[in-house]
């Protein structure tokens, strides 16, 4: 663990959750679960979603591109921490930690304006019903959906240009299961405040445009269910939007506690769980509230597997 810099570190290590050989055995099998459960999940959102025409509207083109964040911003995480947990081999080389940082940077970026844009369209089909073919258009739907990859491929791109210029000389040991911007910034031993600075005040700046965003179409969406007369048409016009509010609300809570606190502040227990949380249960769990909660998805399902039934029979 001699001197080293940021052109010379070879690799870090990767310290995991934990150095119980029992609880990593049941980690393991956790992780294990949940990963395919999410690979299942968003595969089969994004086939169903091509598959069935009725689901070509801007509202799933959206969830599918969701769905592939999701499905990309695990596999960037998990088959790395299951190699670390099955083997005694914790070593990351440095390009391959940074690659994993840019990655996972980009995705999370990028879906917080993806939430944005999905919050727009519920926001045009409840307080514009008229207007929404025409507004979302093809057109408006690719330009959010590219917009949203670019801030997120910009924002990454920042993110890891200011953390290879700083120096690595008293350890290499990343107390993480993943390669994340608090630990790795913990673990410099060069001053980190310029690029702290630039990190949060760019996150910040993605954080805050996005939850304004979303909290202007959620406002305007409330004050416009409000309006309606019947309970029916209520409970209807909240429906089309519950399952996006609840996602929004657990991926916003779990990343405002993990990134936006000082660095000092970094507790090695409490922010694993809540990185467990963000890069593992949320892509696991989206596919499920964004279905089962949805009777269009669910219909779209039972299409999908009828006609691949009555293509059998013709064979």
């Amino acid at each position: 663990m001699g001197s080293r810099n940021s052109t010379n570190v070879p690799d870090f290590i990767l310290m995991g959750l934990t150095d119980s050989e029992e609880i990593q055995r049941v980690l393991v099998m956790l992780f294990l679960l949940i990963y395919l459960i999410t690979v299942l999940g968003n595969a089969g959102m994004i086939l169903v979603i091509r598959l069935d025409l009725q689901l070509h509207t801007p509202m799933y083109f959206f969830l599918s591109h969701l769905s592939f964040l999701d499905l990309s911003y695990s596999t960037v995480i998990t088959p790395k921490t299951l190699e670390n947990l099955l083997t005694s081999n914790k070593y990351i080389s440095f390009t391959g930690c940074f690659t994993q940082m840019y990655f996972f940077v980009f995705l999370g970026a990028t879906e917080f304006f993806l939430l944005s844009s999905m919050a727009y369209d519920r926001y045009v089909a409840i307080c514009n019903p008229l207007q929404y073919p025409v507004v979302m258009s093809t057109r408006l739907c690719r330009a959010l959906i590219t917009g949203s990859y670019m801030i997120g491929l910009t924002d990454s791109m920042v993110n890891v240009l200011c953390m290879i210029s700083l120096h690595f000389c008293s350890s290499n040991v990343i107390y993480h299961f993943f390669c994340d911007t608090t630990p790795i910034l913990a673990l410099s031993c060069s001053d980190t405040t310029d690029s702290e600075m630039v990190i949060f005040i760019l996150g910040g700046i993605t954080a805050v445009v996005s939850l304004i965003t979303i909290s202007m179409s959620y406002g305007s969406i409330l004050s416009t269910i409000l309006k309606i007369n019947s309970t029916s048409g209520k409970h209807k016009a909240f429906s089309t939007c519950a399952s996006h509010l609840l996602g929004v609300s657990i991926f916003f809570s779990t990343m405002f506690f993990t990134y936006f606190k000082p660095k000092k502040s970094y507790s090695l227990g409490k922010d694993q769980v809540a990185s467990v949380f963000y890069t593992m249960v949320i892509p696991m769990l989206n596919p499920l509230i964004y279905s089962l909660r949805n009777r269009e998805v669910k219909n779209a399902l039972i299409r999908v597997m009828q006609k691949r039934e009555g293509s059998r029979q013709l064979k």
